[in-house]
């Protein structure tokens, strides 16, 4: 991968921008790898050139074996407001058109991918993370969020089916009555919540939380060799969804894709 020269970032390392449009940075130091979603002006939804870029990183990420652990974090005011409304409507036009597709699955490769980098991973959520954003940090190992986050799951008002294999991910660390307050009947909830739900480990002050993010990654990232191990075990032995979450990607996908042409009707 062709990666140019970003700058300093706030660990004092090198900033690589990924090839693209930059929308994804990622710096490296200290064994840390620090993604950032780097679209402001939207929100940092998600699109499907933005997923390739997101893809590419975390590829990058597993080829350094200095690396031990991965922080996630979003420019401006959202964490990640969901797939792109732009995408979303084109897609919506005929979902089951290859291009429509494909744009849609490579959205959901990007959180997926996430799930899998081989290192620990940390998401610095501020802000409000939406849908496939709310997949984005649910696809961490652990989530450090601002008091006054805004999580949503936010599908059914949209008048999507949840995607991504919501359903999983989310149920798995809050339980089954938590997620369908929050994935059917659209209840949103703040840091202190989230806690309190065993959606996110801490809720602070919106300026502590990236530093907060950093510094439990530079932990485990002292010994990059251990850190990849270890999470592999952890994943295998603690992630217990009632169906594994490939398998509920797949079962969700025909229910999204129908909402998505009736909403376009």
């Amino acid at each position: 991968m062709v990666v140019t020269d970003g700058g300093v970032g706030p660990l004092g390392g090198e900033v690589g921008l990924v090839t693209g449009t930059g929308e994804v940075l990622l710096e490296v130091d200290g064994g840390v790898a620090i993604v950032t979603l780097n679209a402001p002006d939207r929100r940092n939804a998600l699109t499907p050139g933005m997923a390739d870029e997101l893809i590419a990183t975390f590829d990058e990420v597993d080829a350094k074996p200095e690396v031990g652990a991965l922080v996630i974090r979003g420019v401006g005011k959202s964490f990640c407001a969901g797939g792109d409304v732009a995408t979303l409507t084109s897609a919506g036009k005929d979902p089951a058109a290859p291009d429509a597709y494909e744009g849609m699955g490579k959205i959901y490769d990007s959180f997926y991918r996430l799930g899998q980098v081989r290192v620990p991973t940390v998401a610095a959520v501020r802000g409000s993370a939406v849908g496939a954003g709310m997949n984005m940090l649910l696809a961490a190992d652990l989530r450090i969020v601002s008091k006054d986050v805004r999580l949503l799951a936010g599908f059914l008002k949209r008048g999507m089916h949840p995607g991504g294999g919501h359903f999983v991910i989310l149920s798995r660390l809050i339980g089954r009555e938590a997620a369908a307050a929050m994935a059917l009947f659209g209840e949103e909830i703040n840091g202190d919540k989230a806690v309190e739900l065993g959606l996110a480990w801490e809720s602070l002050d919106d300026a502590a939380v990236e530093d907060r993010a950093i510094e439990l990654a530079q932990r485990v990232a002292a010994d990059p060799e251990l850190a990849r191990v270890a999470v592999g075990n952890f994943r295998k032995e603690v992630v217990n969804g009632a169906i594994p979450w490939d398998v509920a990607m797949q079962s969700e996908r025909p229910a999204q894709m129908w909402s998505m042409r009736r909403s376009a009707g």
